[in-house]
């Protein structure tokens, strides 16, 4: 359900209430960048808290540890409260704000009959300009279906959008939590971010699915991140391939595009399914239940934007690479249209918060 501002502010007072109640004891210091960026802080304006929430990994080593956890009366649960916050600065940061409610609301719904729609336009494209392209094998070759020019103007635009959507929310985060930066920040924050140090629950990993610390939460991580960024290298080669050497796809299963493809599409198939198992196991304490949504239908995006894209490179030289170009295609540009408003923007915001905690702690930074 879209979050309301009375709602907001409920999250809001709770995370404070929290946040004096650890400042006082200090036990969890220890864990993670959460509780020294805390310690800087006597009291806690919205933006620290939005800043806070950025910084939980949501272990749930803090909640494991915590002698104030329930039934104990000060109900003090960190990652459940941060979640609240986290989840509700997707809207409060997002532009156009109008179109975060959908997301919030129904996001998986949202962007896979976005995904539906978008595939369905394509083979309405197709079959206009000649139904045969649709189920022509056409020798693997993409823009017989589909012209480049047509492809690059509609997904061109798309990026653009989401682009100019996460550069406005990613400023307003900067400017609300008063964000400072240098070179050595940067580069901290840069190798944290790499590492996914603070998935670390303060050296045994997550227990966020049980009480026995594990690794896996980090690992399937490791899997999605990389993967991310193994297919957007192999899409920025093969444009240089395009534009730079006029070397049309298909490309050769030999080819540094191809391969480094299948590299990222092996890691987007096995991380956000072991993360999409590992969240049915989560301890429901821990997390935001209302607004899973969100997390789900980012993964499940990224699932299908691989598994479509692998069926697509298997079937390119079949009758069915028509309509499997189709679907691939809606997937991407459903996923593109959800990134400035669900889980995906949190990696954005958790970095900066990270650039901004390594600077804040390396210049000893009090905040009143």
């Amino acid at each position: 359900m879209p979050v309301t501002e009375t709602q907001r502010a409920g999250a809001l007072v709770e995370a404070d209430r929290l946040m004096t109640i650890c400042n006082a004891c200090r036990y969890c210091e220890g864990l993670c960048a959460v509780f020294p960026a805390m310690e800087m802080r006597r009291t806690f304006a919205d933006a620290d808290l939005n800043y806070l929430s950025h910084l939980c990994h949501q272990c749930g080593a803090c909640y494991t540890d915590c002698q104030y956890s329930p039934p104990h009366e000060f109900n003090v649960n960190v990652p459940a409260a941060l979640a609240k916050v986290r989840n509700d600065s997707y809207a409060h940061y997002a532009w156009p704000r109008a179109f975060a409610p959908a997301f919030a609301r129904n996001g998986l719904t949202i962007t896979l009959l976005t995904a539906a729609s978008v595939a369905g336009f394509i083979v309405g494209f197709v079959a206009l300009r000649d139904p045969a392209l649709l189920f022509s094998p056409n020798a693997g070759d993409f823009y017989k279906v589909m012209p480049h020019n047509a492809m690059v103007a509609l997904f061109g635009a798309v990026f653009l959008y989401a682009i100019a959507a996460l550069a406005v929310g990613l400023r307003a985060f900067w400017r609300d939590i008063n964000g400072s930066a240098d070179a050595q920040a940067i580069g901290q924050a840069t190798g944290d971010a790499a590492h996914l140090r603070y998935l670390g629950g303060g050296g045994g990993g997550c227990t966020s699915e049980s009480e026995k610390p594990s690794a896996r939460r980090r690992i399937f991580h490791h899997f999605t991140f990389y993967g991310f960024l193994f297919c957007f290298a192999a899409t920025s080669v093969a444009t240089v391939y395009h534009y730079g050497f006029g070397w049309r796809a298909p490309y050769t299963l030999a080819s540094l595009p191809v391969l480094l493809g299948i590299v990222g599409g092996l890691g987007l198939l096995v991380g956000p399914a072991g993360l999409f198992v590992l969240a049915r196991k989560r301890d429901a304490v821990l997390v935001d239940t209302q607004r899973q949504g969100m997390d789900t239908a980012f993964i499940a995006m990224l699932f299908l934007t691989s598994l479509s894209g692998f069926a697509l490179m298997l079937w390119r030289d079949s009758g069915a690479m028509g309509i499997l170009l189709a679907l691939h295609l809606g997937v991407v540009l459903g996923l593109f249209l959800s990134l400035p408003y669900g889980k995906f923007v949190h990696g954005l915001y958790r970095y900066l918060a990270l650039v901004k905690y390594a600077r804040d702690k390396r210049t000893a930074a009090f905040v009143e």
